[in-house]
């Protein structure tokens, strides 16, 4: 009896050794600074180092909470002839689930080939009448990482990806998910502020591979053909990516984008993030940016959040950011769920990436990068609107906050790696 409980133990210890560190090693890279935001050798460097070249001929358009980002989505799925492909994160109970599951369950019916990726820990709260009825229909629902022998040492590498293409044609991507806080127009507590982006082009099918990318893991499918991959042609003027990052391939490339960015920025750098929890080596990035004049604003959370933990480990790496000159406002009206950085009034680089280690190493993500100034311009505009709604924190009163908050921060930063 004791040699099987000490075998178990040690069982139980391997394997949370195993689902908490913080997936590959981290690099302390050299990224010197070659090239400013404008030269096109930012471009071929995007486009290498990332993995998918960026393609012209897109068009984007932003949706602003939930009462512009579901009626979207809701009413191009329901338009779907050949291919749905919907990957998420959240997808809980209540209307706004119950609407979706009904409207991918009657695709499914009319002969559209429906195929459904919800993260096992973020779908935990999903009504099973949903999942039974979309299945019931034909569509084909699988679970990310759901527990299993063979996948033990993998439970806290989720798939945070928030991906929807309808015909191979046209995508979304973006920080929402499918629960009642994000129904509204972010009016109050109980229905936060997001925004979801939705892409036509050739840049559609880069965010197809990334869906095919996670279900050919789960399902060991390879979904192909010209009901996902159909010719795409020039749909506007916008240059644009699509790429992804995971533990398991490729972790560095979300990171290695944001430092990427950062080391060419000129101007200016808007950052619209819903968990702010930068490593040493990004912080590092951010203030050398500033030193060379680059302005840096940020928005984030404020009291209102869904997690204190990540708001204390947050703050409490505010100091020498904002000693070096950056801006940070907290969103004051209701949970902040943004994520959106805008370089140069170039490059806005949208989808489910938080400013975190989490994000970085730990989840699997995807990115939609638009290079475009008429759309930075209006992603700006909209960043300067919630700007107007939150409120700025100066170093002086980051250093005089109560004792309280400090505490809680020095105990919450031993759990950055996680956040």
């Amino acid at each position: 009896m004791t040699i099987a409980i000490t075998l178990i133990l040690t069982l139980v210890t391997v394997l949370i050794a195993l689902n908490f560190t913080t997936g590959e090693k981290a690099i302390e890279r050299k990224l010197p600074r070659l090239y400013q935001t404008d030269d096109p050798q930012f471009r071929r460097a995007m486009g290498s180092l990332l993995g998918p070249g960026i393609v012209g001929g897109n068009r984007a358009r932003e949706l602003l909470n939930g009462d512009q980002i579901f009626p979207a989505m809701l009413a191009a799925i329901r338009a779907a002839e050949r291919s749905i492909t919907f990957e998420t994160y959240i997808y809980w109970s209540g209307d706004i689930g119950r609407e979706f599951a009904d409207a991918l369950a009657e695709r499914s019916r009319a002969g559209v080939k429906v195929h459904v990726l919800l993260d096992w820990v973020g779908s935990a709260k999903i009504d099973e009448s949903f999942l039974k009825e979309m299945q019931a229909t034909g569509v084909e629902v699988r679970k990310f990482h759901k527990p299993a022998w063979y996948n033990l040492a993998r439970l806290n590498n989720r798939t945070h990806r928030k991906l929807l293409v309808i015909d191979g044609k046209t995508g979304f991507t973006g920080g929402v998910g499918i629960a009642p806080q994000w129904t509204g127009a972010g009016q109050d507590a109980d229905h936060w502020r997001d925004s979801h982006f939705q892409i036509d082009g050739p840049a559609v099918a880069q965010m197809q591979a990334a869906f095919m990318d996670n279900w050919l893991k789960v399902t060991g499918q390879v979904m192909h053909g010209e009901a996902y991959f159909p010719p795409l042609l020039p749909a506007g003027d916008s240059d644009a990516q699509v790429f992804s990052s995971s533990p398991s391939g490729g972790s560095e490339s979300m990171q290695l984008m944001y430092h990427l960015s950062i080391t060419a920025a000129t101007r200016s750098i808007d950052l619209s993030s819903a968990y702010f929890v930068p490593d040493d080596l990004t912080r590092k990035a951010l203030i050398q940016a500033l030193e060379r004049g680059v302005k840096i604003r940020i928005i984030t959370p404020g009291e209102i959040i869904d997690t204190e933990t990540v708001r204390a480990a947050s703050r409490g790496r505010w100091g020498p950011l904002l000693q070096a000159g950056a801006e940070i406002h907290e969103y004051q009206p209701t949970m902040y769920h943004c994520k959106v950085m805008i370089v140069d009034g170039l490059l806005v680089s949208v989808g489910s990436t938080n400013f975190d280690n989490r994000s970085f190493r730990l989840n699997d993500e995807a990115n939609l990068n638009i290079f475009d100034r008429a759309f930075a311009a209006r992603q700006t505009q909209i960043f300067e609107d919630d700007l107007r709604r939150s409120r700025r924190i100066t170093y002086e009163v980051w250093k005089n906050r109560p004792w309280q908050e400090k505490m809680k921060e020095v105990l919450a930063s031993t759990l950055q790696g996680q956040l």
